[in-house]
């Protein structure tokens, strides 16, 4: 806010981007607009006449309701400096800035955060702690409750509000149970490669309409696709997305666990685990560019990032004491790592190999 007229606090719904914008101006200050109540809507129905006069701090929240807005903000912040009445702009909004802008960008003019739910950094570092994020996922309505009986109950109802409410809110029209069975289907493929051929028939649907599908759910924050990463090599080397529930409490939600035992013993844990871990490491590293790796000959390389001109490469092992395998040796010679870290859920930090590190997860904070 000190070096830019316009900030675009982004990310899902229920993550607390509203909590953030009310500490810096009331709710009923004339410089607050929540676009979801009707009057603020109607109040922009001229929003440079309405806006142009407004000084200091002004917060726009649910942008994306009004995508005509972005028309006035352009003109608005390109006023010249006598013009700007020290006038700012705080947008807040749940889905990308490619779906809120439509056919008019800020770019240039304003820069983009992205906000999250929880993580190990804010919950702390204790088993007690990371375990309950993992399960609950990092959404305030979910994380906090005492009990994890609420705790399901909130999800529950998130996801149906999601889907019922939010998606068509944004012109994403999907019948509500149709994206429902996709988003259950779609919990099986939390950290594998995608496939739309397979979800295809299953749901007696075309691919390019599951990918669109999948398209609403990455730019709604819910789903990472993690790209694959491509050198030029004497390998054949997969071109598809991996597939990532970006919060775990939705994903176990989706696949009907509750609890922390239950959890633990159900199939997909490992890979759970995976995208929750893989969640924090992007989290911490904040890297310039994040990647997968494979080969069609069985190589692989869980995570990529670009870091500082550096390539670091992660795998992530639900395992007590990871060891260094033939793959990971593979991918630190074919990718010319600067280093390689296992990340698991245990206690100590120990040498695997030259340039290879197993690092517990909480550790990384340190």
């Amino acid at each position: 806010m000190a070096s830019f007229r316009a900030v675009e606090l982004v990310g899902p719904r229920q993550v607390g981007k509203t909590t953030l914008a009310r500490e810096f101006i009331a709710p009923d200050s004339p410089n607050y607009f929540d676009l979801e109540d009707p009057a603020a809507r109607q109040r922009l129905d001229n929003p440079v006449a309405t806006l142009s006069d407004l000084q200091g701090l002004v917060v726009i929240d649910e942008v994306q309701h009004q995508p005509r807005l972005f028309e006035a903000l352009r003109v608005l912040i390109d006023r010249p400096d006598h013009m700007h009445r020290n006038g700012q702009y705080l947008l807040l909004g749940s889905a990308t800035p490619s779906v809120m802008h439509k056919s008019e960008s800020l770019l240039g003019r304003a820069v983009t955060l992205e906000v999250s739910g929880f993580d190990i950094g804010e919950v702390g570092a204790s088993h007690q702690a990371v375990s309950r994020l993992w399960l609950r996922g990092g959404f305030p309505g979910s994380l906090l409750p005492q009990d994890d009986a609420v705790s399901a109950i909130w999800r529950k109802d998130a996801i149906h509000r999601y889907l019922s409410g939010d998606l068509p809110q944004l012109g994403m029209n999907v019948p509500t149970p149709m994206m429902m069975r996709f988003w259950q289907l779609l919990a099986h493929y939390h950290g594998q490669i995608w496939n739309a051929a397979e979800p295809a028939r299953s749901l007696g649907i075309a691919e390019t309409t599951v990918r669109r599908y999948l398209d609403h759910l990455t730019q709604t924050f819910m789903v990472r696709q993690l790209q694959p990463w491509h050198q030029n090599l004497a390998k054949r080397q997969v071109k598809s997305p991996k597939i990532y529930f970006r919060d775990t409490g939705l994903l176990h939600a989706l696949m009907g666990v509750n609890s922390m035992p239950g959890l633990l013993t159900h199939p997909l844990s490992g890979a759970s685990w995976e995208g929750f871990a893989l969640e924090q490491v992007l989290r911490i590293a904040q890297p310039d560019e994040a990647y997968f790796w494979a080969t069609h000959q069985g190589a692989e390389l869980d995570l990529l990032m670009h870091k500082d001109q550096r390539r670091i490469g992660v795998e992530f092992k639900r395992a007590d004491a990871p060891k260094a395998t033939p793959s990971m040796h593979i991918a630190a010679n074919d990718l010319q790592l600067d280093a390689l870290y296992v990340v698991y859920p245990g206690q100590h930090r120990y040498p695997l190999a030259k340039g290879m590190e197993a690092v517990p997860l909480r550790a990384l904070l340190r």
